[in-house]
């Protein structure tokens, strides 16, 4: 979250440091006097509001910016344009900030004050990106991208505490069938045969005869497999109690799965809505690999180039140069974690889909190239070809990315 290119200057700056439910602000002119604050106010439309009469009362004239540290989520309300009176309004970096204040001295002293004052020299020296009015589909997806990977995490652990309990009520279960949670027979036997000695009384031809009325065709080698490891199991001595869990963790774990299926659908209805539709054209690149790209870049058209992106994502190498020598070292991390990983998918769904990709990637393993650096190295492949299909709005055209 940065521009390369500095903007023009400003005839005062309004830094905005935002908390909770409260925000501080300080407004200083182009010569770095202060005109107004710091002050604190509520993060209210009164506070704000009274913030707002009582700063133009001091305002010169001329171009006003208002820059906003971005703070998760609780800095959003300050940073739409309508809430400012006709002022520019730009986001600001922590990251930046941090090392702002590293610049004038204070690296190890974190106050309001000394937030406002870095802010304060961020937005003199030009930096900041600018903020438009939100487009409602992005916003919305955005909000949609968000909730489905949370439900992806919740599902995870939630299987895995399925897979715990299981292992006490119905050990050796995972080794007659490794992935129980992703097959059908394997549900039915965590939802109806929690308890190996009830499969182990019912054998396999009642069972392969339970699962078709259940709309299943079991195989008789894995039906025996199943019966052959309900006779073995040795469960727990609170199996009892774990079999009461995996019951109610089961019925979680199918709530889950259908808010992302839901979730999945409106999205797939958001998408074709926005300018990031030639992203399905790709191989390997869906519905969801598309809109996580799309609720992290948002307006595309803040972006001035793929690499500003790439940048922003924080994959772009740390650099130490002194007296002609340099040194690349890790990727810097400093970004958007929501880019970045949304980059890293896209890699490798061109590595998993399209053959120049996968091609350009075994070529880098076959120079001994670590596992992180080719995923570095398809997801920057990725980033170009993303952005230039979202900016020409074009299909994909294998022959020019080969």
């Amino acid at each position: 979250m940065s521009s390369s290119v500095a903007l023009a200057p400003a005839a005062a700056v309004v830094a905005v440091d935002v908390g909770k439910t409260t925000a501080a602000l300080l407004v200083s002119d182009a010569q770095r006097h202060r005109l107004f604050g710091p002050i604190d106010f509520p993060m209210t439309a009164t506070g704000r509001d009274q913030v707002i009469t009582k700063t133009q009362a001091v305002l010169p004239a001329g171009l006003i910016r208002v820059g906003v540290e971005a703070a998760g989520h609780y800095h959003r309300p300050l940073l739409s344009p309508s809430v400012w009176p006709g002022w520019q309004v730009v986001e600001l970096n922590p990251a930046h900030v941090s090392e702002q204040r590293r610049v004038m001295g204070r690296r190890r002293i974190k106050t309001d004050a000394l937030d406002l004052e870095a802010i304060t020299e961020l937005l003199l020296a030009g930096r900041g990106v600018v903020v438009g009015e939100p487009l409602a589909v992005i916003t919305e997806l955005t909000a949609w991208a968000g909730h489905r990977h949370r439900r992806v995490a919740a599902r995870v652990a939630t299987k895995n505490q399925l897979l715990a309990q299981l292992d006490r009520c119905f050990p050796g279960l995972t080794l007659a069938l490794p992935n129980v949670l992703n097959t059908r027979v394997g549900r039915l036997v965590v939802q109806d045969f929690a308890d190996p000695h009830r499969l182990t009384a019912l054998g396999a031809t009642r069972f392969i005869r339970f699962a078709a009325a259940h709309g299943l065709r079991v195989r008789r080698s894995v039906a025996d497999r199943l019966i052959a490891a309900a006779r073995d199991a040795l469960p727990c001595p609170d199996a009892v109690s774990a079999r009461q869990i995996l019951a109610t963790d089961f019925e979680l774990l199918t709530g889950l799965e259908e808010q992302l299926q839901a979730a999945e659908a409106h999205i797939a209805q958001l998408l074709p809505q926005t300018r990031f539709t030639p992203l399905l054209t790709v191989p390997g690149w869906g519905v969801v690999r598309a809109s996580n790209y799309a609720a992290a870049v948002g307006d595309p058209e803040r972006w001035p180039g793929a690499s500003q992106l790439y940048r922003a994502a924080g994959l772009s190498p740390t650099q130490y140069e002194s007296a002609g020598r340099r040194r690349d070292s890790s990727i810097s991390r400093e970004g958007s974690v929501v880019l970045r990983r949304a980059l890293i998918d896209l890699g490798v769904g061109l590595w998993h889909s399209d053959p120049a990709a996968n091609r350009y990637g075994q070529r880098l393993r076959d120079r001994g190239k670590p596992g992180g650096i080719i995923c570095c190295a398809l997801a920057h492949r990725a980033n170009k070809i993303a952005y230039a299909l979202v900016r020409d709005q074009t299909r994909y055209d294998p022959a020019r990315w080969a």
